[in-house]
């Protein structure tokens, strides 16, 4: 990416430098401006503002219904960066939430942990801490371990004086989950949403 962006210099955000800022304040500052940015193992993705995912919606479409009312996120990553960049307009058990920046300027997206990434590690503004474990389309009861585990290490490490409350998110939840979750305090499930609609815009305005 660095790379890219020291070739394409056009698009380095503002106030930043392709040489000597690293790899996650560029991806910090392309998002800022309305970048999407998807990483795999082997490559990262820029999409520029105002373009389209491939395949950002995964279902069964009607041709002959404009309303997609059930409608999935693809990808996990698009479920999480979408979940990020709105985090502060998404009310979450009663609370506004803002992405959690360490000291050293890491933001909470894919959350670097000893016990592996978490998706999105936000606070509200009391300064209690927010788990999101996050699954595209069904939860397996596998998500309260992983869920479980990051709240242990924010507790035991940067969050040791705070509440730490973890959130699982899917579009579908399973009644074992639910099961599993009543006996566990400061965790809570949801379901997302999303709604799909085609507007005619033929018309000259």
């Amino acid at each position: 990416m660095k790379e890219w962006l020291r070739q394409n210099p056009q698009y380095v955000p503002t106030g930043l430098n392709a040489t000597l800022n690293t790899s996650h304040q560029l991806r910090n500052g392309l998002r800022r401006q309305g970048w999407s940015v998807q990483e795999t193992t082997s490559e990262v993705r820029l999409i520029p503002p105002g373009s389209t995912i491939p395949d950002f919606f995964n279902g069964d479409n009607d041709d002959d219904d404009p309303e997609l009312s059930a409608a999935s996120f693809g990808l996990e990553f698009q479920l999480r960066d979408f979940l990020a960049q709105n985090i502060s307009a998404i009310n979450v058990n009663g609370k506004r939430l803002n992405l959690y920046v360490d000291p050293t300027g890491r933001d909470g997206i894919e959350y670097p942990t000893a016990v592996g990434p978490i998706d999105i590690l936000a606070v509200d503004d009391t300064g209690a801490f927010f788990v999101f474990e996050l699954k595209r389309v069904r939860t397996p009861d596998r998500a309260i371990g992983q869920l479980t585990r990051y709240m242990g290490w924010v507790r035991e490490t940067i969050g040791k004086d705070q509440k730490v409350n973890g959130i699982i998110i899917a579009k579908e939840i399973s009644n074992g989950l639910r099961y599993a979750i009543s006996v566990i305090p400061n965790v809570s499930l949801s379901e997302y949403e999303v709604d799909f609609r085609l507007k005619p815009a033929q018309n000259i305005q």
